[in-house]
């Protein structure tokens, strides 16, 4: 997906660059049923109930644990469901108006933008970058804790030029390090993902000597190992020494992570760092009033900045034809992007909260939902 820019640039970089000091501070919790940044007092004032449903990113479902418990608590007869059935499936089954709303690791491309105006009715889209979150590069290697790699040979590695640990290549991005003569397995996304959109983007744009293939979220290339969601692939990862795969980087649990090559430097995925190179990433040029896509700067080689990283939205529209699914829709967004939302999440996921300027971005379009 190619997606160009334009200077709303400036106002996402400001919106974002509180969120470092929110990763090391915290949000301070207010009372349940409070909403922090506005906009959802008449929502939660309300007596909720009917259902909603969306579905999409598993590199969500942790955040979304919290979030689906911070809301079913403020609106219990609201029906909650949410299907991490990965990026791709959610925006298609949003397109088709089977859910209320997606969660999706990647920005609607621009024929899934001119069908989901279609599906509502004709009318505006939100995409609201509500999770932010470092794609890291988890192995399963005896002995090795940490690895150095540069674009180029991670490349290589989910490419299969690269087949053992020891190669050359990896043997010179980490001189220092003990590498086993051991089989190397890759390991992909089997069904549609945002972070395999995104982690194709990366290598596309970084080492295209190498990685040939068009970013997209079905993985592009034969050979390697496949499982579906983000806990299919830790999973094959965790029983399989030798295995390396993409994976949101706050579900790497105890495998070993790699830093990747910046510039001159290799950094480490965090929060902090993925923050970092999306204040320097530009906005999607002509979206409507309430998208908010972002294009990540994958080539930035300033210094303390992450590029293997996903900005995850929430789709859904700013008008829905059943008022029940307008109000539910709009109170649950509305907790999201809300102090407590964002630190539940963040307690849960391991992701950074979103600055004060970005929540009251999101909340401007949260405050438009609306029905008839």
């Amino acid at each position: 997906m190619t997606l160009s820019t334009r200077s709303r640039a400036a106002v996402l970089s400001t919106a974002l660059a509180g969120t470092l000091a929110l990763a090391a501070c915290g949000a301070a919790n207010e009372s349940s049923g409070s909403s922090s940044g506005g906009g959802s007092s008449d929502a939660g004032a309300q007596e909720l109930s009917g259902d909603l449903v969306g579905a999409g990113a598993s590199s969500q479902q942790a955040a979304m644990e919290a979030w689906q418990a911070g809301f079913e608590g403020e609106h219990p007869d609201v029906q909650f469901s949410y299907d991490p059935v990965g990026s791709g499936g959610g925006r298609e089954q949003f397109i088709a108006g089977s859910t209320d709303f997606a969660g999706s690791d990647a920005a609607l491309d621009d024929e899934e933008l001119t069908a989901a105006q279609e599906r509502c009715g004709g009318g505006e889209v939100f995409e609201l970058p509500n999770y932010v979150s470092p794609i890291a590069v988890v192995f399963n290697l005896e002995g090795v804790e940490e690895l150095d790699l540069q674009p180029a040979t991670i490349a290589g590695i989910f490419t299969g030029a690269i087949t053992n640990w020891n190669d050359p290549a990896i043997a010179a991005d980490d001189p220092d390090a003990t590498l086993p003569d051991q089989p190397i397995t890759p390991v992909h996304r089997g069904d549609d993902s945002g972070t395999t959109d995104n982690f194709t983007d990366y290598l596309f744009q970084t080492a295209g000597d190498v990685w040939t293939a068009e970013p997209d979220g079905v993985w592009p290339l034969p050979g390697g190992e496949a499982a579906n969601g983000t806990s299919g692939v830790i999973g094959v990862v965790e029983s399989t020494v030798g295995a390396v795969t993409y994976a949101d980087a706050s579900r790497a649990g105890e495998l070993g992570v790699a830093r990747v090559g910046v510039g001159g430097e290799f950094v480490a995925p965090s929060a902090e760092a993925a923050a970092a190179v999306v204040e320097n990433s530009p906005a999607v040029e002509g979206r409507g009033e309430y998208d908010f896509a972002i294009e990540v700067n994958r080539q930035t080689e300033g210094s303390g900045e992450y590029p293997i990283v996903l900005v995850s939205y929430h789709i859904g529209c700013v008008r829905y034809d059943d008022q029940s699914t307008a109000d539910n829709v709009q109170a649950f967004l509305s907790y999201v992007v809300s102090e407590d939302g964002q630190q539940a999440a963040a307690d849960n996921a391991g992701n950074a909260p979103i600055s004060d300027s970005l929540r009251e971005q999101a909340q401007a379009a949260v405050d438009a939902i609306s029905a008839g």
